[in-house]
């Protein structure tokens, strides 16, 4: 009933209905969204056929190398796809526009494509290679996913001068982790190589955004990555070279790219060292 001196269940009835014609606009999802979406997507399906073509074949004694092969390979290409899907997200909603929970959806999004994928993939690598230990990959895999929830929690809470990261970007650390299996190397190094990049993905080293033409570059290397790995999942001529070629490539980045950017780091503290020495100079008398 409706007090007619007070009309409470007036007001009451028309707050409802203004939040239920505000509650869609919020929740109305953009081309970035979508894109975002279909990056989460891409992840989830990586630890599909990472389970069903690689894991469970194992346990069960069917294993084939060429069905392996093929498994490891679209898996290791749906996260080259979500990197491509997170690169071009950020670009559409610069141009266009995001939704207000676009930010959320981003790092979700990254947490199982970046995250959750790479980590799987290097535990399932400890349970099924022949000079693998189990229980160490598993701790390996742990560091992985930490390091990428430690990164995107980083990352919307720190602000950084702009066009720039602060540690390496979650869609390049996650590359980099499974090229290091991919090159099939013995299990010490690449272990140590694996947590090599998970310290890298939270440390302070800056790396430039892609954008512009390193965005092109960057979708340019993915492209050719995915064209490597179907080589090497059909088994055409030459395409194990090409696979430990790119794997090799990826990590020569990884490595190469906190050089540079210690290095510039240093020159540019030497730099206002010695400005600072040269003022102190001209006050002196």
């Amino acid at each position: 009933m409706i007090d007619p001196d007070t009309q409470a269940g007036w007001a009451a009835e028309a707050e409802a209905e203004d939040d239920a014609e505000d509650m869609p606009l919020s929740l109305r999802l953009s081309i970035a969204d979508t894109l975002t979406l279909g990056n989460a997507t891409c992840g989830f399906m990586a630890v599909y056929f990472t389970t069903t073509g690689i894991l469970i074949p194992h346990l069960t004694g069917s294993n084939e190398s060429g069905m392996a092969r093929n498994s490891a390979a679209t898996a290791v290409i749906l996260m080259l796809l979500a990197a491509i899907f997170d690169l071009c997200d950020g670009l559409v909603a610069r141009k266009l526009r995001s939704s207000p929970m676009g930010a959320e959806l981003d790092n979700l999004s990254d947490l199982i494509s970046f995250g959750l994928a790479p980590a799987y993939f290097v535990l399932v690598y400890g349970m099924v290679a022949d000079d693998a230990q189990q229980k160490v990959s598993a701790v390996a895999a742990i560091v992985v996913l930490l390091a990428v929830v430690l990164r995107l929690a980083r990352f919307s809470c720190v602000t950084m001068k702009d066009g720039m990261f602060q540690g390496m970007p979650s869609p390049f650390g996650a590359l980099t982790v499974v090229s290091i299996i991919l090159l099939e190397l013995p299990f010490i190094p690449t272990l140590l190589a694996i947590i090599g990049t998970a310290w890298l993905m939270v440390s302070r080293v800056e790396y430039p955004k892609p954008r512009g033409v390193l965005a092109v570059a960057m979708l340019g290397w993915i492209v050719s990555a995915m064209g490597m790995l179907a080589a090497w999942a059909f088994d055409a001529p030459g395409g194990q070279v090409l696979l430990q070629t790119g794997c090799a490539l990826q990590i020569v980045m990884a490595a190469t790219i906190p050089l540079f950017a210690t290095a510039r780091r240093v020159n540019t503290f030497r730099d206002n060292r010695r400005e600072n020495r040269e003022a102190r100079a001209a006050q002196l008398p």
